[in-house]
This record gives structure tokens, C-alpha cells and sequence, in this order.
């Protein structure tokens, strides 16, 4: 059992739903970054997306990609991701990441040797956005034997027809994108929500987070009503983004996980 199976079921014994941050590492510097990394599980955050920084994040929208930016000019690298959650580490043995991003810095290093640093680095769980279910003998197959979930996306594209393709090697939970398009481009809407979740949860026993379009305490509230919990990463990037303190970026990201804990 990973930290994010055990989360889930720790959650699911409360009658919880899962609040998920996403953050870049790096992002506005190293040390503001992994300043609000550690502040994360005291605001609420049951599971840590770590951003995985990257010249080209072609499904990310303009706060992502300026976050990936800002941090890849500071100086961050994928050693430098696997250091910020080792530090992360040396005080919360507990609270799941996830490392997202895209395949081509991984390959770069070499799968073999990425996931033994990703695994001593404390790394749960891979969402890789570029990599299809077909390619999975390349990262999926491997990670997953190496006891790192990895999670797969579904979108509102996703038909019937593909789903049971796109579950075929998931773990951990399945990430729903509530919307068509990059991230922090629309709002999601629980209606629209409510019944694809359903259809996903007919076809597996995984949890299903939802994610994209979510950025307010009320909104993570409806969101996380109509699944197993939220993700909001744009939102809380922005804040890091506009120069807020710390502590106010954690207030925010308190004030949402409050928000998907009342659903």
C-alpha cells in the first residue's frame, strides 16, 4: 500500500473527501518553494502535487507555464525537484506527492535510474500528461513495479469507448479534468461534473479527484460534493505568483481544503 492508497483509505474511514495542492517546485525560488511545500499538510492538503518544471508544458495554461518558467530561470532542475521532496521528507513521512509533468526530463535521466531517485526522494505517485496508455511499458509498467502509483487523466473526451484503455494501468485514483482545454482556462460547474465522475466510477474502485477550473473554497466545496475530492493548482500558483507572503498563500490553500473537507 502506497501513502496515497493509505490517504484514501484514512480519509474514506472519516467520511472525507480529498483536497489535492498543486504547486512547481522551484517556483518563485527554491527556498519560498519548499517553504510553502512544508506548510502544505498544516493547511489542510491531504496530497501534494509536485509541479515537475518543463520548457514545453503543452497542457498547461498561462499561470503554470509562467510558474515552470520562473522556476526553471531560477535554477530548477529534476535533481533539484527530487531534493526540494527529500527535504520535504526529513519532517512528513506521511503525506503523499505526486510528481507531475512531462516524460522528457525523465527519459533524459533514464527511467532506471529516475525512479530509484524518485522512490528515495519519497515520490508516491507519477501523473506524466504527455505519456498515452500505449506507451506504458516506457514509465507506467516500471514505476508501478518499483511501488509508485501512477495516475492517469481523464477528460470529458474520454468515451467509453477509450476509458476502460485509459484505466487500464492506473493507480492511486484517476484524475478527472473537468474541462476541455489547458489548466486555469474555465471554471468547473458540479453539474457537468457530477455525471462523468459517476460513469468513471462505474468502471473502476479507484478514487476519482477532479481538477481544472477549480478556484474558490465554495467552488471546492460543489467539486468535491460530486467526487472523491478536488485539485487546485492555478489558483494557488497565482497567489505565489503575485509576491503573497507564505503565510497568505498557505491561508488561501487553507481556506480551499476547508472548503473540499465540508463537502
Amino acid at each position: 500500500m502506497t501513502r496515497i492508497d493509505a490517504k484514501f483509505a484514512e480519509l474514506k474511514a472519516q467520511g472525507k473527501k480529498a483536497f489535492v495542492a498543486y504547486v512547481m517546485a522551484g517556483d518563485p525560488d527554491y527556498d519560498t518553494s519548499l517553504e510553502v511545500v512544508k506548510g502544505l499538510p498544516s493547511a489542510g492538503v491531504d496530497i501534494i502535487e509536485l509541479g515537475l518544471p518543463f520548457t514545453d508544458p503543452m497542457a498547461d495554461g498561462p499561470t503554470i507555464q509562467l510558474a515552470g518558467q520562473r522556476a526553471l530561470e531560477g535554477g530548477m532542475t529534476l535533481q533539484r525537484t527530487l531534493d526540494l521532496a527529500t527535504e520535504f521528507r526529513r519532517t512528513d513521512t506521511t503525506t503523499p506527492i505526486v510528481l507531475m509533468g512531462y516524460y522528457n526530463p525523465i527519459y533524459s535521466r533514464g527511467v532506471d535510474k529516475f525512479l530509484i531517485d524518485a522512490q528515495t526522494a519519497g515520490i508516491d505517485g507519477l501523473i506524466v500528461v504527455d505519456l498515452p496508455p500505449e506507451e506504458d511499458n516506457e514509465l507506467c509498467i516500471p514505476a508501478q513495479a518499483a511501488g509508485m502509483n501512477f495516475i492517469r487523466l481523464a477528460t470529458p473526451t474520454t468515451d467509453n469507448k477509450r476509458l476502460p484503455k485509459v484505466l487500464q494501468n492506473t493507480s492511486g485514483f484517476v484524475y478527472y479534468v473537468s474541462i476541455t482545454g489547458i489548466t486555469g482556462s474555465a471554471e468547473a460547474e458540479a453539474t457537468d461534473v457530477g455525471p462523468e465522475v459517476a460513469r468513471i466510477k462505474d468502471s473502476t474502485d479507484l478514487p476519482v479527484i477532479v481538477g481544472f477550473g477549480i478556484n474558490t473554497p465554495e467552488k471546492a466545496r460543489n467539486i468535491a460534493s460530486v467526487a472523491d475530492g478536488a485539485v487546485v493548482g492555478s489558483a494557488i500558483v497565482s497567489q505565489i505568483a503575485a509576491g503573497k507572503p507564505v503565510s497568505d498563500v498557505l491561508a488561501f490553500v487553507k481556506s480551499l481544503a476547508d472548503g473540499a473537507h465540508r463537502a
